[in-house]
C-alpha cells in the first residue's frame, strides 16, 4: 500500500491524483488522503481511487492562527490513525498545507516519505518536510543546500496527458470552430484580479478572437451575466483544461506550478499574471520569472497599466511560434512515472523496516 497526499487547491491535488493513477498501472494498491474542505471532497468521489479526509490547518508564513493551529493538531492526530491502520510502504506528499500532516507524521514513524515540490522555490511545507524525506522530486531545477540536493532529482510537474484536435475541442466546448481562441484561467478557483481586470482589456480584439474565460464558480453567475451581450466572450466557472488548452491559440493565466506545467504540455504560449508575492511567498513570481528568463512565456510585472504593451508579442504568429517552441522544451510529460518510480524506489529502501508510533 502507498499512500497520495496533497491537495486544497487543483495545483497540489491533480499532480498527486496523476501520480496515483501512475502507481496503480505500476501495480501498486494506492489510497489518496486529502483535506477536509479542500477541493479533493468533491474530485475525489470520482477519482476512482480509495480515498481518505482528515482535517488540515493552513501554515501561515506571518502569523500564529489559533484556530488553524488546532486543525494542524487534529490532522496530526488523524493522520496517524490513518498511517497505523493502512501501513503504508511509502507515502508520497505533494506538500502544501494538505500534503502536510500525513508526510510528518510519516516521518516521524519511519515511513519512508517522498516529497514533491510544484514551484520554482520550497513552499513552507515543503522545507518542513525536506530533512526527512528519503527523495525530492522537482517540476523545475531548484537550489538547494547539500544535505538536500543530494537526494533530490528533477522529475517535472505530473499533469493530465490528454490532447485534442483543436477543431474538436473548440465544438466540444461550444466554441467557433474556426476562430482562435484566447484561454483565460485565473486557477482551479479563478481569480478576481483577472475577473475584474481582463473583459474590457480584452474587448477590442473579440473581432479577430475569441476569448474562453474560467471565472471560477463564485463569479460564473455574475460574470455571465456581465458579459452575456459580447458576441465571442465565453465564460465558465469551472472547465475541462485539457480541451480548453487544446483549443486555445494563446493564453492568459496565474503562474501557479500546474497551470504552467499543463501549458508546457499544451505548447500553448501565454502571459503570465502571478499572484502578488504578499499572498505566496513569491511562488508565482519565482514560476513566471522562470518562464520568462527562458523566453517560455511573457510576464505581467509592473502593474495593468503596462498590459496593452504585454500582450502585444502574442498577437504576432511568428513570437507564438517562438514560444511554442521553447515551452515545449518544459513539457512535463511522463512526469506522473518518473515520480512514480521514485516512489517505488523509497519504498523499495525502507523495506523491512517496522513501523513505529
Amino acid at each position: 500500500m502507498i499512500l497520495v497526499t496533497g491537495g486544497g487547491t487543483g495545483g497540489h491535488l491533480y499532480p498527486g491524483l496523476a501520480t496515483a493513477r501512475a502507481l496503480r498501472e505500476l501495480g501498486q494498491a494506492v489510497t489518496y488522503v486529502g483535506a477536509e474542505g479542500g477541493l479533493e471532497e468533491k474530485v475525489l468521489p470520482t477519482s476512482g481511487l480509495p480515498y481518505r479526509l482528515i482535517p488540515a490547518g493552513k501554515l501561515s508564513r506571518e502569523a500564529l492562527r489559533p484556530k488553524e493551529g488546532l486543525k494542524v493538531l487534529h490532522g496530526l492526530w488523524e493522520a496517524r490513525k490513518v498511517l497505523r491502520e493502512l501501513k503504508p510502504k511509502a507515502v508520497l506528499s505533494t506538500v502544501g498545507y494538505a500534503g502536510f500532516p500525513l508526510a510528518f507524521m510519516a516521518q516521524r514513524m519511519g515511513i519512508p516519505t517522498v516529497i514533491h515540490e510544484q514551484n520554482a522555490q520550497l513552499g513552507l511545507a515543503a522545507r518542513w518536510l525536506a530533512g526527512g524525506a528519503s527523495a525530492i522530486g522537482l517540476s523545475v531545477p531548484i537550489e538547494l543546500n547539500a544535505p538536500w540536493s543530494a537526494k533530490a532529482q528533477v522529475v517535472g510537474l505530473p499533469v493530465r496527458e490528454e490532447k485534442h484536435d483543436a477543431r474538436a475541442a473548440k465544438i466540444a466546448l461550444g466554441l467557433e470552430p474556426e476562430k482562435p481562441l484566447i484561454f483565460v484561467l485565473g486557477g482551479s478557483q479563478g481569480s478576481l484580479e483577472l475577473n475584474q481586470n481582463l473583459p474590457e482589456r480584452l474587448k477590442p480584439l473579440l473581432g479577430e478572437y475569441q476569448v474562453l474565460h474560467q471565472s471560477g464558480p463564485r463569479w460564473e453567475t455574475q460574470m455571465q451575466a456581465q458579459y452575456a451581450t459580447w458576441p465571442g466572450y465565453t465564460v465558465r466557472g469551472y472547465l475541462d483544461t485539457a480541451l480548453a488548452f487544446s483549443a486555445a491559440e494563446f493564453a492568459i493565466t496565474r503562474a501557479g506550478a500546474a497551470t504552467l506545467a499543463e501549458a508546457a504540455y499544451h505548447r500553448v504560449p501565454l502571459l503570465a499574471v502571478p499572484l502578488p508575492a504578499e499572498m505566496d511567498g513569491g511562488a508565482q513570481w519565482a514560476n513566471a520569472r522562470f518562464y520568462a528568463d527562458i523566453g517560455a512565456a511573457y510576464m505581467l510585472e509592473r502593474g495593468w497599466e503596462h498590459f496593452q504593451t504585454s500582450i502585444a508579442p502574442l498577437l504576432e504568429p511568428s513570437v507564438r511560434q517562438k514560444l511554442r517552441d521553447t515551452i515545449a522544451q518544459l513539457s512535463p510529460a511522463g512526469a506522473a512515472y518518473r515520480l512514480a518510480r521514485m516512489v517505488l524506489e523509497a519504498s523499495f529502501q525502507g523495506n523491512g523496516r517496522e513501523v513505529t508510533g
